[in-house]
């Protein structure tokens, strides 16, 4: 079974979980806290994906990082996952339930990469119109890529608008190869 398949059935067990006890907010932001904490610490995703490190160090490691800071379900979650030979999916499994919730809170994240950094005037004009397009919520994040050189980058899912000045230099110069070659 694919990590992804598996990844997909805990996180749902998870929110069926966490909607039961009333606890689904505090577990989405254990999940971002988490999903943070491992893209910051590579040490850390090799432990949990090491098969040779045992279940107890690894408890224990992960009681050291997060204990007190999340919800009891999100600590039982931890150690049934390493107990059960999981801790390797622990990471796609947080992504996974971050996904899930967002389809049911129907919050859709939107990715803008800019030339330059974005004013929070076009960042509350791009929401705004996100907003009437998607009907959610809208969660972005902004991103600077100065070879661009002028423009935006927009990705909504698979969905990409390219506005950029880099985007159309390479379309016209494309445009002017296959002109001068026929």
């Amino acid at each position: 079974m694919s990590e992804l398949t598996v990844a997909n059935r805990y996180a749902k067990s998870l929110i069926d979980l966490a909607e039961e006890e009333k606890a689904l907010e505090a577990i989405r932001k254990d999940m971002e806290l988490f999903t943070h904490t491992l893209r910051a610490n590579f040490q850390l995703q090799a432990i949990l994906a090491n098969p040779i490190v045992a279940h107890d160090k690894k408890i224990k490691i992960l009681e050291a990082i997060f204990s007190g800071k999340v919800h009891k379900i999100t600590e039982s979650f931890f150690k049934i996952m390493v107990n059960k030979s999981r801790s390797e999916v622990l990471y796609a499994t947080a992504k996974e339930f971050i996904n899930q919730y967002n389809v049911i809170k129907n919050i859709t994240r939107a990715y803008v990469t800019s030339a330059t950094p974005l004013s929070d005037e076009n960042k509350k004009q791009i929401i705004a119109e996100l907003k009437a397009t998607t009907g959610g919520d809208i969660e972005l994040h902004t991103k600077v890529d100065h070879n661009l050189i002028g423009g935006f980058v927009l990705k909504i899912g698979d969905l990409q608008v390219d506005t950029s000045l880099l985007a159309s230099l390479k379309k016209l110069k494309s445009d002017f190869a296959h002109g001068v070659n026929q």
